[in-house]
This record gives structure tokens, sequence and C-alpha cells, in this order.
């Protein structure tokens, strides 16, 4: 779907999109931001008439999550509700495609369809494209994250993409670590992308909110019956704060991105990290097709440590990271991620992911570096 355009008729780029997509129309004492509309009941004869159905703050984001990845948006309460929206679309006993290291409660609403309604889940190491291809053969839905939470995994999208829909599955990407400045998984041949907004979009940890993307309007509009039916409505407030954190996305992305990169090859440097992932660092294995398929590798990086007492007196040791579950905020974070039970269990005990911040860089690493000389 296109975004705005200029007068002379040029498409903005996604940074302007970013700031002046879902904006009021320009007319006199108009507000320059959309307002959070707190209603549950609207007038009648509209389009939107009660709460579960939209609302006008709902529709500003959905342009503008729309406008970035480019197609039709749709809000949703959590990344979860969005995962569900998609799972909605194919039968109670698909085939679904999977990564085996993928986010956990992803894994986990699957695992629990699979135990009720004879799903089929079929686990992958997305990083083999042929394992992939292969899996794809009678699948309904190809679920892909890229890079994977937390094993930073690189996909190659438009090898998965196009042998998914060869097969006639429905392929849908989890763009939540690469976020829409650093791919648009519909220009690489998915059917549906998805975001846990709460991550990098709102970018401030203090929503909690979904959202789906897909350029087909009959997938938009069965998802959209789906949220309806389902009462899986977004928080306006969510919603409203999700929206203003889009605004500076791509100045949050940028920074916290370089931040990534100068302390990624840091840490693989240190004697007490066994091993570092991020697409970024020249000898990691998915760095060749991240650089094909994405404009930024991110500010998602895993730190292995040899166990998980070990890993927890890391995270326990910094005083500027904060110890903490989620990603993608202004500050940065940092969790043993196996200290969730439902966590991958071929994920190692001492991996640590670390999502960095806008802070200086040279303040993380100090509080990094402290860290690791402490452990001894």
């Amino acid at each position: 779907m296109p975004g705005p355009q200029e007068p002379t008729g040029q498409a903005l780029s996604r940074e302007t999109l970013a700031v002046v997509a879902g904006r009021p129309d320009r007319t006199p004492d108009a507000p320059l931001n959309q307002p959070l509309v707190q209603a549950s009941v609207f007038h009648a004869g509209g389009d939107i008439e009660y709460g579960r159905h939209g609302n006008p703050t709902w529709s500003a984001f959905e342009t503008a999550i729309g406008a970035l990845e480019g197609g039709h948006g749709l809000v949703f309460p959590s990344g979860l509700a969005a995962v569900g929206a998609i799972v909605s679309l194919v039968p109670a006993d698909a085939v679904v495609v999977v990564p085996r290291h993928a986010y956990l409660g992803t894994l986990g609403q699957l695992g629990v369809a699979a135990g009720r309604t004879g799903l089929t889940l079929r686990q992958v190491d997305v990083a083999d494209t042929d394992q992939v291809v292969a899996a794809c053969d009678g699948a309904d839905l190809v679920l892909i994250e890229s890079p994977t939470n937390p094993a930073l995994e690189v996909a190659d999208l438009p090898a998965v993409c196009a042998a998914g829909r060869a097969a006639g599955a429905l392929v849908a990407v989890d763009n939540t670590f690469a976020t829409p400045f650093g791919q648009n998984p519909l220009a690489l041949g998915a059917d549906v992308v998805m975001h846990s907004a709460t991550k990098f979009l709102a970018g401030h940890s203090d929503a909690v909110l979904g959202a789906v993307v897909c350029t087909d309007e009959d997938l938009r509009d069965r998802m959209k019956e789906h949220r309806r039916l389902s009462g899986t409505a977004a928080g306006v407030l969510e919603t409203w704060l999700a929206l203003r954190g889009m605004r500076t996305l791509h100045l949050r992305l940028e920074r916290a991105a370089a931040n990534a990169a100068v302390l990624a090859p840091r840490l693989a440097a240190h004697p007490a990290c066994k091993r570092v992932r991020y697409p970024g660092l020249p000898d990691d294995p998915g760095r060749a097709r991240a650089a094909a398929q994405m404009r930024t590798f991110g500010a998602i990086l895993s730190v292995e440590f040899a166990d998980g007492p070990t890993a927890e007196a890391f995270c326990a040791a910094t005083k500027l990271w904060v110890n903490a579950t989620s990603l993608g905020a202004v500050e940065s974070t940092l969790e043993r991620r196996r200290r969730w039970a439902g966590e991958s269990p071929s994920i190692p005990e001492g991996l640590v992911r670390l999502s960095t911040g806008v802070e200086e860089a040279e303040d993380l690493w100090a509080d990094l570096d402290q860290a690791l000389n402490s452990l001894g």
C-alpha cells in the first residue's frame, strides 16, 4: 500500500514516513498529532460503532506501520495476539514450519495448539535453507523469525519465502528484531509480517502491543474479523504510545545499532565470553546473508558463557545495563534466556541476550567490562 507523497508526487523515504504517516488532516486548528481517543462506543452510522471494532487511534497506528512495511496494518494487544491472528488463517490441523529457536511465547502458543487441535509443528534450523525448503513441502504455514530470538540465526528470506509460496503455504515473518528499517519481508516475498510492537516500535518499555501487515486485502479482512470475534482489542493508550515511539524509531535504531557494532567485537575478544553472535561481526555465520537482505545489522546480540551460573553472575554484576526481559527500548537490557522454563532446550544454558539502547557506547562498554572482569 503506497504511503503519503510529496506534492510533486515523489515517494517519501521510510524515515520521513515514520514521522508523517498516520497524522490527522492538515485543516485549521486540527491537532498535529493523532489524539488518544478513549472511547468504547461511537455514534451509529459510521465504520466503527464499537471499541472492539476499531478506534481512530488504532487507524493512525495501522496507517503508520503499514506505510513502513508496505502493506495494510492491523494492531493487536500483544505480539502473541498477532501470532494468533496469523495462525487463525490456516486450518486447526495445519502443518506449520517454525524455527527451532524462536520466541518462547510463539513456540508455546503453537505447542498448545498442537496438543489441542492436531496442528503439526516442523521445527527447523532457519540458517539451513535446504532444510527449511524441504520442510515447506505439504505445509500450510511457514512462520519464520530472522534474526531468530535469541540465537541470532539469519534465514535466507527470499529463498524461504519463494519455497513456501511455491508449496502453497502462507509465509509469515516476525520482523521484531530487524524492524521495518532493517528489512521489509513483504518486499522479499512474505505474505504477512508481524511485530511485537512492545519492542523497537514502541521503544520505551511502557506499552505491550502487537501488529501485523500484509498486502492482500482478503488476508487483512480475515485477521480483522479474527480480532473482532476473539476480542483481542488493543489498548488505546498503548497504541498511542507505540505510534509516538515509531516517530523516532529510525533515530533510536541507528544509535542502538551503532552501539551494538562497537560492543560486539569487544565482547568477542574478551576471554570470559565463549561465543558472541551478532550479524555484523565479520566472522558471524549469518554475516553475508544479513548484509544481502538487511539495511542494518540491528541492536541485538547474544553472548554465550561457560554455564548458567556464570551467565547469571554476569547479568547480576552490571550496573548500567538492566537485567530484565524484553528488548528494543532506549535503555540497554540483558538476560539469561534459559532462566525461562519455556525457552528452547537447545539454547545454551549460558546464553545471555543483550539489547543495546541509546546510551553512550563507552559507558555501556565500561559496565560490561567491569561485569566480565568480576567473573574471575
